[in-house]
């Protein structure tokens, strides 16, 4: 890695660098000034956040155990940004303080929730991820929520968000060095504490080690190499994650050389994606965010890595406490009649209840629904229809994996969806509502498939089928974003289909969605044998006749269409197609049919709510349904992770 930044370091800067030694010309030297104060801080600045990045993500790794921990799978980055945004709209004066203050406070935020959420469990790798993951979806919704609203002020921040290496003095890579360096002395003192983790928790306590100060301590220095790196340049987290399972698969055994080399690796990581950036892009280069660029190149590493990954990860257990099963045993036909009741009721406030022109609230008259109906219920139906969907495409994936963090959004097949959509639309392919759901289709199918052959020979460990979902959704997303940064007007209807604008549904589109889920939901329920057995394994299943190749085929077709169907109505950020089975599990409802039934109406309700707030609390503005039932349905699932094994 380092003959190769040096070879791309070579090629981008030789035609530049005689201009160093060179007297100075009369007037104004602009190759000088481009080189001395933009190009030469550029690549220090890639080398000092990539160094950053990698050693944040070994402290995680090594602490924690778990060999998925980094600042972006634990909600560190986006709690930083989330407490930019909030302090540039409505606390400025905060910004006195310093801005590496409010990202260290959104980012210790972030990690001390994640860590609360995961407490009950154990602090197990599993929960732990879960948690992050919910944090960062949680942290991000609000954040591009609050960005589309007031676009006039972070507009700016909404593209440095992606990560922008591009400079215009050495006082920024200034700045973050000497930040850097007064953390790094503490980072030394614990390498060694920290190295004897390997021996196992009980070891260490039996040496006098205090685990529990020791993992604060080291989760307290990661916070802060990655908050600063947020603060500096914005989200470039994929190093963290890559760069030490590269050095831990390359031979490292000691923690010291892991930790090392990790710093190393994710300084040449983020040095070579640079070099690549700017010989490419030429002078579009400070346009394109590096960021985007390094999850590009990151992902296919971590592909090809992911079989050679050791599986660490202890499997989940049920999510249905022993209390909920006890009390709703045997109530499998009256929670499915309660919550459609319930869904019914959701409908009709959301077609009738709604704001007045002064903003205040009115239940509609009679005269009124001539005039207003027609344009509420083709979005209510819509957004019904996807609910169904993606809860029916969620417990499909779940009992079809046999883990239970599996869902269309966490694997990455929503982002598959939505890339195929991008595709499409940059193509001219997706002019209509049928294309578009077409090339869904395809980039969910393609992308679950592709997601389960990379899992087969571990047998579906939820480890690695979880570590494949980041790695695929981080590069389709990385994907989207270069193409919404080229500038492109498309790219502003791919941002209304990835946020979930259901105003404008079609009826006629909407009538056809709600068709195909009934049908996908009927589907699911002639599957119903199938979907009871799956759970058991693949001996038991094949034991009791069950055509396991066929079944596993049919089951990732079914969940892969009606992924397809529900993301451009809902778009991929909704998290539904985790929470609603989830929901059922909590319930204590354990048959196949019924939990179909049931999560695909749990679902529905969730988007129902979602899109009812979406065009009322921020009227006359209407906020997209995607981002608001993302705000919605985490703090369901936030609970109910709370209420796991209590």
């Amino acid at each position: 890695m380092a003959l190769l930044a040096l070879g791309l370091g070579a090629v981008f800067l030789g035609p530049s660098l005689p201009v160093l030694w060179r007297g100075k010309l009369a007037g104004y030297d602009a190759e000088r000034m481009v080189l001395v104060y933009a190009t030469l801080p550029r690549l220090a600045m890639a080398v000092l956040c990539g160094a950053a990045l990698g050693a944040s993500g070994a402290l995680l790794q090594q602490a924690l155990r778990n060999p998925l921990a980094s600042p972006t799978t634990l909600g560190i980055d986006a709690g930083a940004r989330l407490a930019l945004v909030i302090v540039t709209l409505f606390f400025p004066a905060l910004f006195g303080w310093g801005r590496d203050v409010v990202a260290l406070a959104g980012s210790g935020l972030a990690a001390a929730l994640v860590f609360a959420l995961s407490r009950r469990q154990d602090y197990s790798p599993v929960s732990l991820i879960l948690s992050g993951l919910l944090v960062s979806l949680y942290c991000g919704a609000l954040a591009a929520s609050l960005t589309l609203v007031e676009s006039r002020y972070l507009a700016s921040l909404f593209v440095w968000g992606a990560g922008s290496l591009s400079q215009q003095s050495w006082d920024p890579a200034t700045d973050l060095a000497l930040r850097l360096a007064i953390v790094a002395p503490f980072a030394l003192l614990i390498v060694r504490p920290l190295a004897v983790l390997d021996l196992g928790e009980a070891a260490a306590r039996g040496l006098g080690l205090d685990v529990s100060t020791l993992r604060l301590a080291a989760v307290g220095l990661a916070v802060l190499l990655a908050a600063f790196v947020t603060s500096a340049v914005g989200s470039i987290g994929f190093i963290g994650l890559v760069a030490p399972i590269l050095v831990r698969l390359a031979g490292a055994r000691s923690f010291a050389s892991r930790f090392a080399g990790a710093t190393a690796v994710g300084a040449l990581l983020l040095l070579v994606t640079d070099l690549v950036v700017q010989l490419l892009a030429g002078a579009a280069a400070d346009f394109l965010p590096t960021g985007a660029v390094t999850a590009l190149l990151g992902s296919p590493i971590l592909l090809w890595l992911l079989p050679r990954v050791t599986a660490r990860m202890r499997r989940v257990e049920a999510m249905a406490s022993p209390r909920a099963r006890r009390s709703i045993a045997g109530s499998v036909y009256v929670a499915p009649l309660v919550l459609a009741a319930s869904l019914l009721a959701l409908v009709l406030v959301a077609l009738f209840v709604g704001r007045t022109p002064s903003g205040g609230w009115e239940i509609l008259s009679s005269t009124a629904m001539a005039d207003i109906l027609p344009f509420r219920w083709p979005r209510v139906l819509a957004m019904a229809t996807a609910g169904l969907l993606l809860g029916t495409a969620g417990f499909l994936l779940q009992r079809l994996s046999g883990n239970e963090m599996a869902s269309p959004e966490i694997l990455g097949v929503s982002a598959g969806a939505t890339f195929a959509m991008a595709i499409a639309l940059f193509a001219g392919l997706a002019q209509t509502a049928l294309g578009a759901t077409v090339a869904a289709t395809i980039g969910a199918g393609l992308v679950l498939t592709l997601i389960l052959l990379l899992a087969r020979r571990s047998g579906f460990q939820p480890e690695r089928m979880l570590l494949a979902g980041i790695a695929l959704a981080a590069l389709l997303d990385a994907v989207i974003g270069v193409l919404s940064a080229a500038g492109d007007p498309r790219a502003f209807q791919l941002l209304s289909w990835m946020t979930g604008a259901a105003q404008t549904v079609a009826p006629a589109s909407a009538i056809a969605s709600f068709a195909l889920a009934g049908l996908g939901l009927v589907t699911g329920l002639g599957f119903m044998r199938w979907l009871a057995v799956l759970p058991l394994g693949p001996a038991a299943a094949l034991g009791l006749g069950v055509p396991l190749a066929t079944a596993r085929a049919l089951l990732l077709v079914l969940a892969a269409v009606t992924t397809a169907v529900a993301t451009p109505l809902a778009g991929p950020l909704t998290f539904v197609g985790l929470i609603a089975p989830h929901l059922v599990r909590f319930l204590g409802v354990r048959p196949a049919g019924s939990g179909l039934v049931l999560s695909a109406l749990a679902g529905a309700a969730i988007l129902v709510v979602a899109d009812w707030l979406a065009r009322s609390i921020a009227f006359p503005f209407q906020l997209p349904t995607g981002l608001v039932a993302s705000l919605v349905g985490a703090p369901i699932l936030l609970w109910l992770l709370q209420r796991r094994n209590a």
